[in-house]
């Protein structure tokens, strides 16, 4: 996200859109003000709400882009059409900025709207930023509810924009399992897993820099090579070489390596479905926070 937002400001911000196109029927979730609103207008600045990236204008309105698991920015030629997977375009004197998604079922949204109050109610569900915050006020929002580590961490109304993928690598660095509950930490395991949630997103952040440089980003994934558990069932473990396992319930799945997280003991799907049926995400809209 961080990549998306940061080639936004370099990229857009301060440049007039000379027309917008929209493609996909089902991308556009607002009417009100039109999004042809925006035609001659550039934008003044960026923001992150959670998973959603916030384009800000003048007149008080916002721009609010939540791409999902497969919706994709894209820096083109002014008049570049796009392929079969183009969801909208914003058009610049200097290029353009696609919108697609390549998958059957589109999840990906865009609004407008106007008004930080309604940008708030509508799109911010109160997360606190995981680099913004103390490790006391982490550690008292972590408690504030009984939650697997797996789900608190990647719940929107815990903390903001913590995902899948960086979720599994956090508690790896932490040595902490995905299914401890939060009220059953120890301050020390607190404290580590704060540090390690602010390193952990610290380092990809910087890793994510240097690959795109003054770019714009071509391959955003939830998976990345460099990664140490997320994605790699079955692969070594790159802190004790033991194969890395993982748990798939509903439509989600979450990695870790036994060794290390869990005291050598494997979960088991079947046995936890009990214990994770309050509190696992069951849908992918659920795991991003969209309901």
């Amino acid at each position: 996200m961080i990549a998306y937002l940061e080639a936004l400001d370099r990229h857009v911000v301060g440049q007039p859109i000379s027309a917008v196109q929209v493609r996909g029927i089902s991308v556009l979730k607002s009417f009100d003000p039109p999004i042809d609103t925006l035609v001659g207008l550039p934008p003044r600045g960026t923001r992150r709400m959670g998973k959603r990236l916030v384009l800000e204008f003048d007149d008080d309105m916002f721009l609010v882009i939540h791409l999902m698991v497969a919706g994709r920015l894209y820096w083109r030629d002014r008049d570049a059409k796009g392929n079969r997977n183009l969801l909208m375009a914003f058009r610049f004197d200097h290029g353009s900025l696609h919108l697609t998604e390549a998958a059957s079922k589109k999840r990906a949204s865009v609004w407008l709207v106007r008004g930080e109050d309604t940008l708030t109610a509508q799109h911010d569900r109160g997360g606190l930023e995981p680099l913004e915050i103390d490790e006391a006020t982490f550690a008292s929002r972590l408690r504030e509810q009984n939650r697997t580590l797996k789900r608190a961490l990647t719940m929107p109304a815990i903390f903001s924009g913590i995902g899948n993928a960086y979720s599994d690598e956090i508690l790896l660095h932490a040595g902490l399992s995905p299914v401890r509950r939060t009220s059953q930490l120890t301050d020390e395991e607190v404290h580590r897993l704060f540090d390690s949630t602010q390193a952990t997103l610290l380092d990809y952040a910087e890793r994510i820099r240097t690959e795109i440089g003054d770019g714009f980003p071509t391959k955003v994934t939830a998976f990345r090579q460099d990664m140490g558990v997320h994605g790699k069932f079955g692969e070594p473990c790159p802190i004790c070489g033991s194969p890395v396992q993982r748990i798939v319930y509903s439509a989600n799945e979450v990695n870790y390596c036994a060794t290390c997280q869990t005291g050598g003991r494997r979960l088991a799907d079947r046995s936890l479905s009990r214990l994770l049926k309050d509190d696992w995400p069951r849908t992918i809209e659920e795991l991003d926070g969209d309901i």
